[in-house]
């Protein structure tokens, strides 16, 4: 009987492995449970209680597995609800949730959207590891199925990306995935990249969405456009059409930079083999038939390329007489583009700020000036507007100062003209 009664032995400690087909049916349902226990901490606020709002989401990831469930959680806060694959929301009868963007007033406002994306700031400071899948999961999944929402939930979630990217909260890369093809067609791409843009430029600069752009690897923003609309004339005029014409500048000043390289490039490689003038300059012309860019551009970038192309290995004392011959020798390249007072102002510029980085010819500036002057490739009108309030930072003052004598002279001349005239 003892022997009967005695204890089983027990594996006490020993963690019993629960079968794989039971996680993942458990597995499917945590989400949910997850996204119920968020919401008993949300429940409890007010509408518009950004605040507490904050506070109990900061208290919710003290108890609840936020790194674990960080898409879920980025669900529930930007579209109100959970994501199952293919972009549809959870069918299970949740309610939409308490704090979500898509809770914004209509139409979406940029300001008032800031509100929910300050909750958003406030909550990835507290636990810094939630960014990291913002910027490379949640926002990415949510963006290719933006299509799915409604047209004004859609405006509030392009303009929520917008914010987070320009508060760093979340990079460009995001953007890649409306280059799918079922968001390019209808223009659906070219419409949330618009919103995304506006919202972004609200605080920063173009030239800070220029560089986040560039470091979210976006090179070319007309892959947003539809295949047959992806043309530099179709992009600029949608976004002056948008409001927001600094992105059609900066593409434009884009452009020119790849149109300048190619041009400088050409040139050098004219010069090295010594090609007629005439022939470069036609070839110029041909160039900028196809791809045109304002004269402004064209003449400095033909200074620079023909510069670039003159051997400096003379003797020290002899590199202003060097390069004012090379000057004379190429003017006839820049002359026939030098068309009006801006492109005139734009060739001295280069000029002035060629001379103040190569400080071997920094002296021979003002005889630069008088040759480009004596052979009508620049006005004096141009020369007196430079002087007074047309030039670069670089070196200013050394420039105005070693000028003084030769715009005094054309001062004069164009006073003695005028009276000549009366």
């Amino acid at each position: 009987m003892s022997q009967q009664s005695a204890a089983k032995p027990s594996l006490s400690g020993v963690r019993i492995k629960a079968r794989k087909g039971a996680v993942k049916a458990h597995a499917k349902h945590e989400p949910a449970i997850f996204r119920d226990q968020l919401y008993k901490f949300l429940e409890t606020v007010q509408e518009n209680d950004f605040d507490s709002f904050t506070t109990k989401l900061i208290q919710a990831g003290s108890t609840l597995e936020f790194l674990k469930y960080a898409d879920a959680l980025f669900d529930i806060i930007l579209v109100g609800g959970l994501i199952q694959p293919g972009g549809s929301y959870v069918d299970d009868g949740a309610p939409v949730s308490p704090f979500t963007i898509f809770n914004a007033k209509e139409p979406a406002e940029v300001e008032d959207l800031k509100k929910y994306i300050e909750v958003l700031n406030k909550l990835i400071r507290r636990y810094k590891y939630l960014q990291k899948p913002l910027e490379e999961s949640a926002l990415p999944g949510l963006l290719q199925y933006i299509h799915r929402w409604s047209p004004a939930q859609k405006d509030k979630l392009a303009m929520a990306a917008g914010l987070l990217m320009s508060q760093g909260l979340a990079n460009a890369s995001c953007l890649q995935s409306l280059t799918k093809d079922h968001l390019i067609k209808d223009y659906v791409s070219v419409s949330v990249v618009t919103l995304v843009f506006r919202a972004y430029l609200v605080d920063q600069s173009i030239d800070h969405l220029a560089a986040t752009l560039k470091r979210g690897g976006i090179k070319d923003l007309l892959l947003f456009f539809p295949p047959n609309k992806r043309t530099n004339q179709e992009l600029e005029e949608h976004f002056k059409k948008a409001g927001i014409p600094a992105v059609a500048e900066w593409w434009a000043k884009k452009q020119y930079a790849v149109i300048k390289e190619e041009i400088v490039k050409e040139l050098r490689e004219s010069l090295e083999r010594e090609d007629e003038l005439e022939h470069i300059v036609a070839r110029i012309r041909s160039n900028i038939e196809d791809n045109p860019i304002p004269e402004a551009e064209l003449v400095q970038c033909i200074w620079q390329g023909f510069m670039s192309s003159v051997d400096w290995s003379a003797r020290p004392d002899q590199i202003e007489g060097l390069a004012l011959r090379e000057v004379g020798k190429y003017i006839p390249l820049v002359q026939p583009f030098c068309n009006g007072a801006k492109s005139e102002v734009a060739l001295i510029n280069v000029v002035q700020v060629y001379c103040y980085e190569d400080t071997r010819i920094i002296k021979a500036f003002p005889q630069i000036l008088k040759v480009l002057y004596n052979k009508d490739c620049i006005s004096d009108q141009a020369i007196i507007y430079w002087h007074q309030k047309g030039s670069k930072p670089q070196g200013r003052q050394h420039f105005l100062k070693s000028t003084e004598a030769l715009v005094k002279f054309l001062q004069e001349q164009e006073d003695d003209s005028d009276e000549e005239e009366e």
